[in-house]
């Protein structure tokens, strides 16, 4: 996994669900798993409104 989700400032939105282009992000009831599909294009830490997400490249 190349992105880290910060639990505690997501608001589980399902923002970054819907503009991740591999798939790699599912919104699970209180929380968003990735899977190794993720290509850290970083497309999901940007539309995030709360800035939950961190790309590791």
């Amino acid at each position: 996994m190349s992105i880290k989700i910060n639990r505690y400032k997501c608001g589980y939105c399902g923002a970054c669900v819907g503009v991740c282009p591999g798939g790699a992000l599912e919104l699970v009831e209180t929380w968003v798993e990735v899977n190794d599909c993720c290509t850290s294009c970083g497309l999901c830490a940007k539309i995030c409104p709360v800035g939950a997400i961190e790309v590791n490249k």
